[in-house]
C-alpha cells in the first residue's frame, strides 16, 4: 500500500557516532558503492530484458519530470542497484499500548519521524522486539524506495522494479518532490506535497504517452479504505482519552478492532464488489501502531490541489508557492493550508 510504500530516511552519513547512525551510514554506503549508470546497464548484453525495459521507463520518467514538472533535473534515477531483496529499508513504528501517539525520533535535517528505517530486516525485527519489551505496540513494514532528500543521487532500486508503469513513473515523481521541498518535522505537509504531485505529474505523463487518466476506482478504494482506518484511529483515541484500568482498556481496544474489522468486510462487498486487495492487511496482527502511516499522504492534497489551480497548471510557479509555504511558521502553515483546503472543497464538498 502506498502509506508504506517510501520512507524519508535521516542523512546519517553526515550525523556523529552511534550504532543505528553507523548501521544507516553502512546501509546508504552500500547503495553509493554499488550504484551503476542506466545507460552502461542497458549496454550490457547480460542485463534481462524485463529489467532493461523497467529501466527505460524510469529514465523517461526521470526526464519528463525535469522537462515537464520542473522537479530537480540531477543524477537522482539515471543509477541503478540491484538490492537482491524485496525492500531496501524496514520501517519500524511504535506507539504506546493505549495510545495513538508515535514514539517519534528526531534527526538533523530530516526532522522528527514516526519510525526509524533500517537496512536489514533482522536489526528491524530487535528493535521491534525491543520495543515490544517495553510494552509498545509495534508495527515493522518494508519500503521498496526512499529518499535522501538531494544529499546524494537516489538511484532506481531492483526492489521498485516490480511495480507497474504508473507506479514506477509515479514513484519517482513522488521522491523527486522531496527534493524540491521538505520541512523538517512536517510529514503530513511533506507526503501530501509529494502526493499530489506524484497524481498530477502520473495524469501529464500519461497524457504525454496517449494514454487516458489513470483509472479513479482504485484511487477512490484507497481514500475510503484510509478514512475507515482514520475513524477506527479516533475510535481508539477516545477510548484512550478517557481511560480507565488497563484490563477494561484492552478490552475496549480489542472490540474496536473487532469492530473494524466487521466493518471493513460490509464496506468491501457492498461498496466495491468484495474486492479483496486490502484483506491480508485487515486479517494481520493490528494494533496502535499499524494506524500510524495512514492519513499522512493525505491530509493536504485538497490545499496542493487548490494552489495548482490558482497557478493555472504552472509547475514551476506552483513549487515556488508551495516553497513559500514551507517557509512559514508550523501553525500559519497550517492555517494557510486549511484556508486552500477550503477554497478546494466549498464547491464540491457542499
Amino acid at each position: 500500500m502506498q502509506t508504506l510504500r517510501s520512507c524519508l530516511l535521516a542523512v546519517a552519513l553526515l550525523l556523529p557516532g552511534g550504532c543505528y547512525y553507523a548501521h544507516v551510514a553502512r546501509g546508504q554506503a552500500s547503495l553509493l558503492v554499488h550504484r551503476q549508470a542506466i545507460d552502461r546497464v542497458l549496454a550490457d548484453p547480460a542485463t534481462d530484458t524485463t529489467v532493461a525495459d523497467r529501466l527505460k521507463l524510469a529514465l523517461k520518467a526521470r526526464r519528463f519530470a525535469s522537462d515537464m514538472l520542473a522537479l530537480p533535473r540531477n543524477g537522482s534515477y539515471t543509477r541503478y542497484v540491484d538490492i537482491h531483496r524485496p525492500y531496501v529499508v524496514w520501517n519500524v513504528f511504535a506507539t504506546p499500548a493505549y495510545s495513538i501517539k508515535a514514539v517519534n525520533h528526531c534527526f538533523p535535517i530530516a526532522g522528527c519521524v514516526a519510525y526509524r528505517g533500517y537496512f536489514s530486516q533482522a536489526q528491524a525485527a530487535r528493535e521491534a522486539d525491543r520495543l515490544r519489551a517495553l510494552g509498545d505496540d509495534v508495527s515493522v513494514g518494508g519500503a521498496p524506495a526512499y529518499s535522501t532528500l538531494g544529499w546524494f543521487d537516489d538511484p532506481v532500486l531492483s526492489s521498485m522494479l516490480r511495480w507497474d508503469d504508473d507506479e514506477l513513473a509515479g514513484e519517482v515523481f513522488h521522491e523527486l518532490a522531496h527534493q524540491r521541498v521538505y520541512v523538517a518535522g512536517d510529514t503530513a505537509f511533506n507526503e501530501s506535497y509529494a502526493t499530489f504531485v506524484q497524481r498530477q505529474g502520473l495524469d501529464a505523463w500519461r497524457h504525454a504517452r496517449g494514454l487516458g487518466p489513470v483509472d479513479p476506482r482504485g484511487d477512490r478504494m484507497e481514500a475510503a479504505f484510509t478514512q475507515l482506518v482514520i475513524d477506527l484511529r479516533q475510535s481508539l483515541a477516545d477510548i484512550y482519552t478517557r481511560g480507565g484500568e488497563p484490563m477494561t482498556l484492552a478490552k475496549e481496544k480489542r472490540a474496536a478492532f473487532a469492530g473494524f474489522r466487521e466493518r471493513y468486510a460490509h464496506w468491501r462487498d457492498t461498496d466495491f464488489g468484495g474486492d479483496k486487495r486490502y484483506d491480508a492487511w485487515v486479517a494481520g496482527d493490528l494494533n496502535n501502531a499499524s494506524l500510524l502511516p495512514f492519513g499522512l499522504y493525505e491530509q493536504w492534497v485538497p490545499a496542493f490541489t487548490a494552489l495548482f489551480a490558482q497557478v493555472h497548471g504552472n509547475w514551476a510557479a506552483f513549487h515556488a508557492r508551495v516553497a513559500v509555504l514551507a517557509r512559514e511558521p508550523k501553525q500559519a502553515r497550517q492555517a494557510s493550508l486549511e484556508a486552500l483546503a477550503t477554497s478546494a472543497c466549498a464547491t464540491p464538498c457542499g
